[in-house]
């Protein structure tokens, strides 16, 4: 059983180095535009290429550009540009769905990454594919020994790349998931002029809707009212089963997500890939990672389509069911180095000892840490208010204008 490659999401530079500082062995982001979170994050300029390059290098993980949309003819130019400074900046590869960016990636003799949008399901795809790139996304759809034929038949019919290497098999290990296949869906473009194979989904699958029959006016009545919003995919509970079909990647989706959401999911999924490979991965460790995992933005949690289980894994409202929340605190000021202590302006609310407090920045990344001792305005107190500047013993590095959070219980409505 190979190790797997676990590649983290990173929307800007805080979800970046939150992916960095907690054990992920690769990332994928987008610039600017044609990816498909070109509307849902920040998302980066051509100008931070190569200091995304410089950072990831330095920790030996890999960087992979999305450039995963529908490509029109007038976004030909676009694509040539992106590739071509991708390049320059030492980007390891191109995620692609359009054969346009795949020969464009190709000219360069840059690495292409095959898109789930493909929906990749059989053996003689990965054969066509095969001649463009040496990694595959599968179908999202497929189950585990669906995947595990096609990891079999390349390693029986030793079907290589360009690199001359066996093809690589990546599939998804956690996130949102919806209701199209493999990320094909129009349903915002029909009732928004605003497509989601564009990057810009509007999410209207996540609403509530009333299905009414049209010729009497009858009302259906349905159990469940978001019937269009399956739960968040998670697969650390079968991380076994996954490792054995023969994966090469674990992707876990997330690039509209917070900082403190890939610190956690990032840090959770390396315990447990590490643990399967020196033999401590266990039901009572896969407990205290689901709790873990609770905590940030979540629509509850299914296997997907992995176990070959019938569709019905439907959220129960249009927003997270996460155990915990952030609530803005104020911002660092000054940070000195030798004790290890930054300096907080208070701009809301209140912080205490015993407070858990989360701290993000675009170097700093998501750090979360608990408060044992604090100044409050040069005093030892253990509250401060609006207003006041706190130390706090950190342990870590902090820059003026990280952002400051404490960490609170969130009652989530059955």
């Amino acid at each position: 059983m190979q190790k797997i490659e676990l590649m983290a999401p990173a929307g800007n530079f805080e979800s970046l180095q939150a992916a960095l500082d907690n054990g992920a062995d690769s990332v994928y982001f987008g610039v600017e535009q044609l990816n498909m979170r070109a509307r849902a994050s920040i998302n980066f300029t051509l100008e931070d290429l190569p200091e995304i390059s410089k950072r990831c290098k330095a920790k030996n993980v890999r960087t992979y550009l999305t450039l995963n949309t529908i490509i029109y003819d007038h976004d030909l130019s676009i694509v040539k540009t992106l590739v071509n400074k991708a390049k320059a900046a030492g980007i390891t590869a191109v995620i692609a769905m359009d054969q346009a960016v795949i020969m464009a990636a190709r000219e360069i003799g840059m690495e292409v990454h095959i898109s789930t949008q493909i929906n990749i399901t059989n053996i003689e795809t990965v054969k066509f594919y095969a001649l463009f790139a040496d990694t595959m996304v599968l179908s999202r759809e497929l189950s585990l020994r669906q995947v595990k034929n096609i990891t079999e038949l390349i390693e029986k019919e030793q079907i290589e790349g360009p690199s001359g290497k066996l093809i690589e098999i990546e599939i998804f290990g956690h996130g949102a998931l919806c209701m199209a296949v493999s990320g094909k869906c129009y349903m915002s473009l029909h009732a928004y002029n605003s497509s989601a194979n564009r990057g810009a989904c509007k999410q209207n699958c996540r609403k509530k809707y009333t299905v009414i029959e049209q010729e009497t006016g009858f009302e259906m009545e349905i159990d469940n009212e978001y019937i269009m919003s399956p739960k968040d995919l998670c697969t650390i509970d079968i991380l076994d089963q996954v490792a054995d079909v023969g994966i090469k990647v674990l992707k876990i989706e997330g690039r509209g997500r917070a900082p403190e959401y890939v610190a956690k999911v990032i840090k959770c999924y390396r315990e447990a890939i590490d643990g399967l490979a020196n033999k401590t991965y266990n039901k009572e460790q896969v407990i205290i990672w689901m709790q873990e995992l609770e905590k940030v933005y979540n629509r509850g949690f299914w296997n997907g389509y992995y176990l070959g289980q019938k569709l019905g894994e439907w959220s129960n409202g249009s927003g997270s069911y996460a155990t915990q929340k952030k609530v803005y605190i104020g911002k660092g000021t000054h940070f000195f180095p030798k004790p290890q202590i930054g300096e907080f302006k208070i701009e809301a609310f209140d912080i205490s000892v015993g407070d858990t407090i989360l701290i993000t920045g675009p170097t700093t990344g998501a750090k979360e840490i608990e408060v044992t001792q604090m100044m409050v305005n040069d005093q030892k107190l253990s509250k401060g208010t609006k207003g006041d500047l706190v130390t706090i013993p950190l342990g870590f590095r902090i820059r003026p204008s990280d952002k400051l959070y404490k960490i609170v219980e969130n009652k989530v409505e059955a």
